[in-house]
């Protein structure tokens, strides 16, 4: 093995167009910041060691890397967490240097996350692996894998042991620090002193486009653009709620009027009850739709409420809409009220409001049961009907499904606040409306895709 580890790192030396980040003598070139666990070298290879009390560490490379392909090859003993900083930041002015941005993940847990993307210290989840499930198997535990990530213009990409796995498509940050993390354990002593070992580590930062990969078009591109769609959106049929800029598309939903106040528009996002700026109403958009994929990224404010409807219609008896139809709810769950009534939690964020509780784990017993990034953080809401059936996801990851006109759906629908409500649910199209609670929340990336 350790032959073979030479005759790789000779063959890489060999093409001038890659540069080795690790010598496999010493860390010259790298340096610890953050955290305290130890990192050294052994037999050629980059040796992090996990210990108790200390929060994440990292060893960094010293310079600062923009567009590059990084490959590495890493081995983690078992129940341990770990992962590669690439465009990451440690600023003394912001939060002490906490190394914040993206990493490409390692994960032993069940969940299966390996060369998924998160937003250290910053969003959370970028690209969970639940959007591209087929990639989950690629991971071997306890073994050496080998990574692959290319980093061009605002695409992050990444393979593992071959298998493509993400597609992210983010321009927040566009150059930084590439680290190797030891996660903190924190008193586990049970974890204390297992080891994560780097090896082979080289980054091209030239003549980029001859070297990328083709991604295979069964891997989902996940954008985080702002109200911007990607020409591969573009291509597979989404369109902007949105716009970014107006309210063009939208009506008040009690008068069908485009709305002349209550909602702001600032910093490229769609504020409900800003202060000095309440009382719009709830807002529908101008299209019903029958079969789509909505997606709706949005932060709430502390204690606050809100919401996502969908199968709207319009008001029989008055100029403008009913508010009455299936709810994405948007809820601080920890400070709002309605959280803990209703029934099993069916009032609390992501859930079909009052009538099925957001868990994740009924779907994947791997999954935590609902993955929120708190208050004044931004979600992503996804909201998928395909005829009958309908299933809502937060962050990526599925929280509830339903099937509409069933008895099980009359049943729940009998014991909720809906139940004198004639076939509620049960409209074939209808309008999408954000709901104006009183409550501060934030909207932007609204976006559709219709579906046959």
């Amino acid at each position: 093995m350790f032959m073979i580890s030479l005759f790789v790192v000779g063959a890489f030396a060999a093409d001038k167009s890659w540069v080795n980040l690790f010598n496999g003598k010493n860390l010259e070139g790298w340096k610890v910041i953050n955290g305290s666990a130890e990192y050294k070298v052994v037999s050629g290879e980059i040796v992090g060691t996990s210990i108790c009390g200390s929060p994440n560490s990292f060893l960094a490379a010293t310079d600062d890397y923009g567009d590059f392909i990084l490959e590495y090859e890493m081995k983690m003993e078992r129940g341990l967490n770990s992962g590669v900083q690439i465009r990451s930041i440690s600023d003394p002015a912001v939060n002490n240097g906490r190394v914040h941005g993206y990493q490409v993940e390692c994960d032993d847990s069940e969940r299966a996350w390996s060369a998924g993307i998160y937003d250290e210290a910053r969003r959370g989840w970028l690209y969970p692996m639940e959007y591209n499930q087929a990639a989950k198997k690629a991971y071997k535990k306890g073994e050496w894998n080998s990574f692959r990530v290319e980093c061009v213009g605002n695409s992050i990409r990444t393979w593992l042991n071959g298998v493509p796995c993400a597609n992210l498509v983010d321009d927040m940050t566009a150059s930084g620090l590439i680290c190797l993390q030891v996660h903190s354990i924190g008193q586990n002593k049970a974890e204390e002193g297992k080891t994560i070992s780097w090896r082979n580590i080289r980054i091209k930062t030239t003549n980029l486009a001859k070297e990328q990969k083709k991604m295979d078009a069964t891997v989902p591109e996940v954008s985080y653009l702002k109200n911007t769609l990607t020409k591969t959106e573009l291509k597979d049929g989404w369109e902007l709620l949105w716009d970014g800029k107006s309210l063009n598309g939208w009506l008040n939903a009690k008068d069908g009027i485009q709305p002349s106040k209550g909602w702001t528009i600032q910093d490229n996002e769609l504020i409900a009850n800003l202060a000095g700026n309440k009382g719009g109403g709830d807002m529908v958009t101008k299209m019903e739709y029958k079969n789509f994929i909505l997606e709706v990224d949005f932060k709430f404010t502390a204690g606050a409420n809100g919401g996502i409807k969908y199968f709207i219609q319009p008001n029989p008896q008055a100029p403008g809409f009913s508010t009455i139809g299936c709810e994405y709810q948007i809820l601080d769950d920890k400070l709002h009220p309605d959280a803990k009534l209703g029934i099993n939690g069916n009032r609390t964020l992501a859930s079909l409001y009052d009538l099925i509780p957001a868990n994740s784990q009924k779907y994947d017993p791997a999954q935590a049961v609902k993955r929120s990034n708190g208050v004044n953080q931004w979600e992503r809401a996804r909201i998928e009907v395909r005829g009958e059936k309908v299933t809502h996801y937060l962050n990526g990851i599925k929280i509830v499904e339903y099937t509409r006109g069933t008895p099980e759906w009359k049943a729940v629908v009998a014991t909720s606040k809906f139940a004198k409500v004639k076939g509620f649910g049960e409209f074939a199209t209808g309008h999408i409306l954000l709901q104006d609670h009183g409550d501060e929340v934030h909207y932007q990336n609204i976006k559709i895709k219709e579906l046959q």
